[in-house]
């Protein structure tokens, strides 16, 4: 097996021909393109700590298809010690990039395909489970990225897909051939796609018979023919090619990107489909999948997390305010904050169980349990950030300022911290803060906290689903000595 170094990863999706637009331009070259350069970098990372000695525990896994040592982003979960890995090595990665790694939704939903595959293969006498393994056998061999593509349009979110008016705002099966299917549609907030070299697609909802056209899973290359990707806006994303705006992008060298990826009758053969028609999987592939990204949160998150709460500490240290007693109680609850999802993504990684298909999922209650907290969370904590921080994250001049001879010199002079703390010190921490809050980076961090992975009423909705009222009325009813 292969384990790419991040040089090697780079090359190879500077061989991909993909079709990318962006600020109203075609984008020829994503490698070099100054905005999405860092999001690049950040799944560079997932490479590169993979070949260092103290990360291969976390970072590298044996396969269960293979026997092979592969990179964990490519693994199949073999018992609940891989589920733990999972949450830890996510928050290694937030701790090197600060931001959105990309890898992650492919990861989940390799683990998610996997299972229902199994389960569909087993009732229908399909063969959709060898198909899944094959490609999965070649991601590992190869080392790939894959973007994981749940989210549809939607449109008349009170229509299921095969009611809407446009027929195109949930993916669908346009034509069946003998040797495959032709697709069209779109999903949207597909992140990294970019960065990828495979694109592996499921169903968005639970399906009802008349759903069937809908009830597609499959995995294509990126660049394949009828594929458009249009890059989404970040806050603050031309710093990026402004130049002298080093220190204004605040976290230069890595960041996320998302895309609406559209499927214009894409060719897909036979042995890269893994569900086709069989509406009553397709809830299943989606609950497991929400389960597994909803637990992801508990690692990701967690690691940014832990970058912003020491941008805060540092800025409290240059600003001279480190022995308020107030700055001691806000960073300390940023941390009981932080380690609460931290906790309870190790707990539903902990909790886990075999799957009938062999690999191991998490446990749904205590992910979608997580995942809620995360909606919450990570905004107090940026909150918390941003008022030790101060006005002036939001209201310093700029780096060109900085540099200009006339202005630089009162910069320095009325922008300058404690104990002779330049004013360049500040201004980096101040711009990292910024970028953690409000900027590019808080796509990665506190918007996606409330809608990546479905949002807060998809997460309360499983917690009513699997928290067993019943069971726990029983539990009552015994303690009570009350008798039906």
């Amino acid at each position: 097996m292969t384990l790419m170094t991040g040089e090697q990863y780079l090359e190879s999706i500077r061989k991909l021909d993909l079709n990318v637009y962006m600020l109203g331009k075609k984008i020829e070259n994503v490698v070099d393109n100054p905005i999405l350069r860092p999001s690049l970098n950040s799944v560079k990372a997932t490479y590169e700590l993979a070949h260092k000695s103290e990360y291969e525990d976390l970072m590298t896994a044996k396969s269960i298809l293979t026997g092979e040592k592969v990179n964990r982003f490519t693994h199949l979960h073999a018992n609940t010690e891989d589920l733990v890995k999972k949450v830890k090595m996510q928050r290694l990665l937030g701790q090197k990039t600060a931001s959105c790694f990309q890898r992650c939704v492919g990861m989940d939903a390799f683990n998610s395909v996997f299972s229902t595959t199994y389960e569909v293969d087993q009732n229908n006498e399909t063969h959709y489970h060898e198909n899944f393994k094959d490609f999965l056998k070649y991601v590992q061999e190869k080392d790939l990225t894959v973007d994981g593509a749940m989210t549809d349009p939607k449109g008349d979110r009170s229509l299921p897909p095969s009611k809407q008016k446009d027929e195109d705002l949930f993916l669908r099966v346009v034509e069946r051939r003998k040797d495959g299917v032709i697709v069209r549609g779109a999903k949207v907030h597909q992140t990294g796609i970019t960065n990828s070299h495979e694109v592996l697609v499921m169903p968005t909802i639970a399906m009802k018979p008349d759903d069937k056209d809908y009830a597609i899973s499959f995995a294509v290359p990126t660049d394949s023919e009828g594929i458009t990707i249009i890059v989404g806006r970040q806050s603050c994303d031309t710093r990026k090619i402004e130049n002298n705006a080093d220190i204004d992008v605040g976290n230069k060298e890595y960041g996320g990107m998302e895309a609406l990826v559209v499927f214009e009758d894409v060719f897909v053969p036979n042995d890269r489909i893994f569900l086709n028609g069989e509406t009553e999987f397709a809830g299943m592939m989606v609950e497991r999948f929400a389960g597994y990204h909803r637990q992801s949160y508990g690692g990701c998150k967690v690691g940014v997390g832990d970058v912003l709460i020491g941008s805060s500490a540092l800025i409290t240290e240059y600003n001279g305010i480190t022995k308020a007693s107030h700055i001691k109680d806000k960073l300390i609850e940023m941390s009981h904050l932080n380690e609460t999802l931290y906790a309870c993504g190790i707990a539903c990684s902990a909790e886990g169980h075999k799957t009938k298909s062999g690999n191991y999922q998490i446990d749904l209650l205590l992910a979608n349990v997580c995942k809620q907290n995360v909606t919450r969370f990570p905004y107090e904590i940026a909150r918390l950030a941003e008022d030790i921080a101060g006005g002036l994250m939001v209201t310093m001049p700029s780096q060109k300022d900085y540099e200009n001879p006339v202005t630089g010199k009162f910069m320095e002079k009325y922008f300058k911290g404690a104990n002779g703390v330049s004013a360049k010190k500040r201004m980096k921490v101040f711009r990292l803060i910024e970028n953690l809050t409000l900027g590019t980076a808080a796509v990665g961090y506190r918007t996606e906290s409330m809608h990546g992975a479905g949002s807060p009423q998809a997460q309360r909705i499983m917690i009513g689903r699997q928290s067993n009222i019943e069971q726990k009325k029983e539990l009552a009813k015994a303690i009570a000595r009350i008798e039906d």
